[in-house]
């Protein structure tokens, strides 16, 4: 939001406090300044210009299109200026620009004026253009003033160029307060006469002179949603001629950024920053039957807003709609193509309503129309101000456009916002701030702030919140109001601080982040922050998930990235895809992220570790001139690593059923899935256009640490010698490894120390259709004693004898 300062004073006198002070209180009342400037109305604001008097003027003897002229700029000598305008001719008043000016072209490039031989004829001056001056766009000649103007008149004075410094301020959400320049003022006044010494006193905005001068035009209305437009407000006004805004004005708007257009529209913007009240001037000859309804629309109605786009509404969608209930404006938000203020219009209605911020805010999200009204009634309007901001836009208007006022003040209002009324203890007050606050102090606070006291006991107050605070609501709201006027830097700060610490036995995430993000970064993984805003249209056209599942969001900055990704496998093809097209080929990456899905109408938020990769583990080079490629295996151990090393218990192991993998496979812990793998489908490859096979891992993150154990229970190592036996088996090709191992750790138990797969053997020709070799290798261990030959025999002919009967597996001896 910005301020001008010259306006600011308009309403305060802050005579003695300078720029620097002022913006620092500010701050301190919670309007935090982000910086300030000093701007002009017109660059340079017309220093060294003049207002000057054509003496003469002769044809130039060395060139047809110049003339020669002498002018009188209020100085005892007259200037010879040469002058190419083809409309120069002695006795006009003129801007001069002399000797040393800066002038800027509308490129902003800087010249300046010196004194010199044209063409042989000196020169001591330039007679202006308006575009010469940044005063407009013509070039077609000279600028001819009004002959009453005074010779020697500064130009800045004539045109009437404001200097003013515009402060920056970044509004928070619950300061709907302070969204004007009368809003901050307020502030400020109420600072100033506690901390200050200052009057306190503000220079409201004229209104006396506002009168209904007849009845000749009257427009109808009715609200049919009172819940969504608590209050409207309006008038007419006739007879109207559509004209540029008074300078005053103009500069004003350009100061804080604000583009003057005509005086109507000028008019509802100067109020909107004075007030803090949006208003809307509608054509009311172009109100169908004279009458205005407040409803909402069917569905998928459309509707053309100001700007020319079609837009398709929402049945929760405000409008402003004529007798015929064809919409005429999105309430408090944009106005129609057809009902606006042209350059014909004759007459108005002037709308002054207060609406509520839910109801805004949905609509101005929905269509991606953040405007400056519906930004104002987004933090909350004040409904008590509806009939004050229109009666001084309608004397306004009256002013500077010749209306008439012609009909009563509409104000339907059936249930009026009650000032909130807010329970304040002076134990509370005192414990909150830090410091014992005088009850006469908070009496002096609470009247700079316009809050009425209705109630006053030893311990307590009640108080009346002014409508204009949407957000103080609670005690506690009211006692930030107390410490903003106080001032927070008048509370002293403690000398002595204690902090009592207590041991925690809850686990603590970001550690277990670092710890796996060490452990995968020294594997050789890189690794991936991707935003968790993404694009439905690329799930709709892979067919992934169905689309009730989305999160939505209004991403007003990105209309493409529409929800919150709804799982974490297209972020990684996205980080793939980008590094290939970059030339990228051989990649290894991870990634800690949320997902989020709608289940049942409401938002499901879960944390995962993805690890993915494509192409070659390490680089060429002659000691490694063929590098291992990423693949299933390799991933699926770093998978079983990350679990060994968070302590998960005995976990189930099985095949994925998950439709984005060609295979896969699934660790289960306590019947829930924790981890998944796979090698990703060429569907979803080719939909990101990533040529290499893709294996990628997916890890339940809240699930892993849940279930990870605090303590890791560990043996000493074996003193005796272990003993190897090796095994080739013949199995069906649908026998999983891991019901092998099961059922060699069940049968041989404390002997067996590991038994591992070393080697597959396919050939149907040999095996049999449907049959597959294994060899195996089993390491038995007892850490108390060498294991003999026959000891361990046994230990073999048992396991085999079970593979035999449960798996129905053969041997091959």
């Amino acid at each position: 939001m910005k301020i001008s300062y010259n306006w600011l004073n308009d309403y305060i006198d802050l005579t003695g406090f300078s720029i620097e002070k002022i913006t620092e209180i500010m701050t301190d009342l919670g309007l935090e300044v982000a910086g300030f400037e000093k701007v002009e109305s017109v660059r340079g604001a017309l220093k060294g210009i003049v207002i000057g008097e054509v003496i003469s003027c002769g044809k130039h003897p060395n060139a047809d299109k110049l003339s020669v002229t002498t002018v009188n700029i209020g100085e005892e000598a007259l200037l010879n200026i040469v002058c190419g305008a083809p409309n120069v001719a002695a006795g006009q008043k003129v801007p001069v620009a002399t000797i040393g000016t800066t002038l800027y072209s509308p490129e902003g490039e800087a010249w300046t004026i010196k004194k010199g031989l044209i063409r042989g004829e000196a020169s001591e001056g330039m007679i202006c253009a308006e575009d010469e001056l940044g005063l407009g766009a013509s070039h077609e000649g000279i600028m001819v003033l009004p002959a009453e103007v005074k010779v020697g008149t500064l130009a800045k004075d004539y045109f009437e160029i404001e200097t003013d410094i515009v402060i920056d301020v970044d509004l928070t959400p619950n300061r709907s307060d302070a969204t004007s320049h009368l809003g901050v003022a307020f502030d400020l006044a109420a600072y100033l006469k506690v901390n200050e010494g200052h009057s306190g006193e503000l220079k409201m905005p004229e209104m006396d002179s506002y009168k209904q001068d007849d009845s000749a035009m009257s427009i109808g209305v009715k609200v049919e949603d009172y819940e969504a437009c608590p209050r409207y407000s309006g008038v007419s006004i006739s007879g109207i001629e559509i004209k540029d805004s008074p300078v005053w004005m103009q500069n004003r708007l350009k100061a804080i950024g604000v583009k003057p257009i005509s005086n109507i529209v000028d008019i509802t913007n100067y109020i909107l920053h004075e007030f803090g009240q949006p208003l809307h001037a509608f054509d009311a000859d172009k109100i169908p039957g004279g009458q205005i309804r407040v409803k909402s629309l069917k569905a998928d109605t459309k509707f053309i807003t100001l700007d020319g786009v079609e837009r398709k509404l929402s049945s929760e969608d405000l409008m402003i709609c004529g007798d015929d209930s064809i919409g005429l404006c999105i309430a408090g938000v944009y106005g129609g193509i057809d009902s606006g203020v042209t350059a014909s219009t004759k007459n108005i209605f002037l709308e002054s309503a207060h609406f509520a911020a839910k109801s805004v805010r949905k609509t101005s999200m929905n269509h991606l129309l953040r405007t400056d009204a519906a930004m104002v009634f987004e933090k909350g309007s004040d409904p008590s101000i509806t009939v004050l901001a229109m009666k001084r836009a309608a004397t306004l208007i009256r002013e500077f456009a010749g209306g008439k006022i012609s009909s009563d003040i509409i104000d339907v209002y059936p249930e009026p916002i009650e000032p909130a009324k807010v329970k304040v203890r002076f134990d509370f007050v005192d414990r909150l701030i830090g410091i014992q606050l005088e009850k006469t102090k908070l009496l002096e606070i609470f009247q700079a702030l316009k809050m009425e006291v209705l109630e006053e006991n030893d311990d307590y107050l009640i108080i009346s919140i002014p409508t204009n605070k949407a957000d103080v609501t609670r005690e506690v709201d009211v006692i930030e109001e107390i410490l903003r006027i106080y001032g927070l830097n008048n509370v002293p700060i403690p000398e002595k601080v204690s902090v009592s610490v207590a041991p925690g036995m809850r686990k603590e995430n970001y550690r277990i982040r670092k710890y796996l993000s060490e452990y995968l970064s020294a594997q050789s993984f890189y690794e991936a922050m991707s935003l968790s805003l993404t694009r439905s249209k690329k799930y709709e056209e892979l067919s992934v998930m169905k689309r009730e599942d989305f999160v939505f969001v209004n991403n007003t900055s990105n209309v493409q990235l529409d929800i919150l990704r709804p799982e974490m496998m297209f972020s990684a093809l996205e980080n793939l895809s980008y590094n290939q097209n970059r030339q990228q080929r051989d990649l290894l990456m991870y990634e800690f992220g949320k997902s989020y899905q709608m289940d049942q109408g409401k938002v499901n938020e879960n944390e995962y570790l993805t690890i993915f990769g494509m192409g070659q583990t390490a680089e060429k080079s002659w000691k490694n001139p063929e590098p291992a490629q990423f693949d299933y295996y390799l991933l699926k151990t770093h998978v079983q690593n990350i679990l060994l090393k968070m302590n998960i218990g005995e976990v189930a192991i099985d095949s994925t059923n998950d439709d984005r993998f060609e295979y896969g496979t699934s660790w289960l812990y306590r019947n829930k899935e924790i981890a998944k793998l796979g090698k990703v489908n060429k569907t979803l490859l080719g939909g990101f256009g990533i040529k290499n096979d893709v294996f990628y891992a997916e890890i339940d993150f809240e699930r892993l640490v849940a279930f990870s154990e605090e303590q890791m229970n560990v043996a000493e190592i074996s003193k005796f010698p272990g003993v190897s036996r090796d095994l080739a088996l013949v199995i069906d090709k649908a026998l999983k490894f891991e019901e092998i191992r099961d059922l060699g750790f069940k049968t041989i138990k404390k002997s067996l120390k590991s038994l591992d797969l070393f080697d597959v053997y396919d050939n149907e020709k040999q095996l049999g259709e449907g049959k597959i070799s294994y060899a195996i290798s089993l390491k038995f261990e007892d850490v108390n004693k060498t294991l003999k030959d026959k000891e361990v025999d046994k230990l073999m002919q048992k396991f085999i004898q079970r593979l035999e009967q449960n798996l129905h597996v053969k041997v091959r001896k």
